[in-house]
């Protein structure tokens, strides 16, 4: 229920915001309108642009193109794969004995008082 009123809320906020900024805008549009004729702005002289270089022609014949039998077979789906490597062996870890002794006992956390609560009232 919060959520919603606080997005209606906020829905309402931008409104309100983007109504008040199309006043403004429409006020110094409007202000722009009434001004009096400007002097025209006098036309610049178009500078002269140097010509492209030609592009050289390219060659009539082309190369020739590299024949099947020189390039190299793809393997096919049922060509065997070959063998991976043997992966040297790692030694197995192992852990050092535990102690004779038991290991020292951790001193306990004192003891927080705790702050009652208050229940209200039970309603009729």
């Amino acid at each position: 229920m919060a959520a919603s009123s606080n997005c209606s809320i906020a829905l309402l906020l931008i409104v309100a915001l983007l109504s008040l900024s199309s006043i403004s805008t429409s006020h110094a549009s409007r202000g722009l309108l009434q001004l009096p004729n400007l002097p025209t702005i006098p036309s610049l002289p178009q500078p002269t642009m140097p010509q492209l270089p030609n592009i050289p022609n390219l060659p009539a014949t082309l190369p020739p193109l590299p024949s099947v039998t020189s390039l190299p077979t793809l393997p096919t789906a049922n060509s065997p794969l070959p063998s991976l490597p043997t992966l040297p062996s790692v030694p197995k870890m192992t852990l050092p004995p535990m102690p004779a002794n038991p290991l020292p006992n951790m001193p306990s956390l004192p003891k927080i008082p705790t702050i009652p609560t208050l229940s209200p009232p039970p309603s009729n």
